[in-house]
């Protein structure tokens, strides 16, 4: 029986579930903007996401999952941010965002939530090229996924009854 949580408070559970009960940290929504906060002598890590939006929250947790030990002791682990891209920075982004985005499509398989891929730059849009990549890191990690990615995701899936998130052809081709 698939359960009746939104898939936001499935998000939340599957998260405190697994990744947070390895380890120090805290996935929190409700905020403008998503931004990762190492952990202080005091505090656990936070992952906040925006608004209350499920795909924010999947998208941090994926963030959270291919960073590395280093990269969790930065704050939003070292990455930048720039609104409006020129192309070459724009490539540059999408270098980075590759496989957290095809990681955020597992977890969206898992949970049942919709994917959709974002350029983060409205006056570039999503090309052809970014969308490929995503695609077969999507089914790289169909077979090798990251281990707190992998226990988040059978978390989400054990929680949603989506059992079949890492069937290959769920990632053959990206939603529109």
């Amino acid at each position: 029986m698939i359960n009746q949580m939104t898939p936001l408070d499935t998000i939340e559970k599957a998260f405190a579930e697994s990744i947070g009960a390895q380890h120090p940290v805290r996935l929190i929504g409700g905020f403008d903007e998503p931004l990762y906060l190492p952990a202080t002598d005091d505090c656990a890590a936070e992952i906040r996401f925006r608004s209350d939006y499920p795909s924010s929250a999947l998208h941090e947790v994926a963030h959270w999952c291919l960073a590395g030990a280093r990269r969790r002791a930065l704050e939003d682990y070292g990455y930048w941010y720039e609104a409006d891209r020129d192309r070459s920075a724009q490539l540059a982004f999408e270098r980075v965002e590759s496989r957290p985005q095809a990681l955020e499509w597992v977890f969206s398989r898992a949970v049942g939530c919709a994917f959709r891929v974002s350029a983060d730059n409205l006056s570039v849009g999503v090309g052809e090229h970014f969308r490929e990549v995503i695609r077969a890191e999507a089914r790289l990690f169909v077979v090798n996924m990251p281990t707190d990615g992998l226990r988040f995701a059978r978390a989400l899936a054990k929680l949603s009854g989506h059992q079949d998130f890492l069937s290959i052809d769920h990632y053959l081709e990206l939603p529109q």
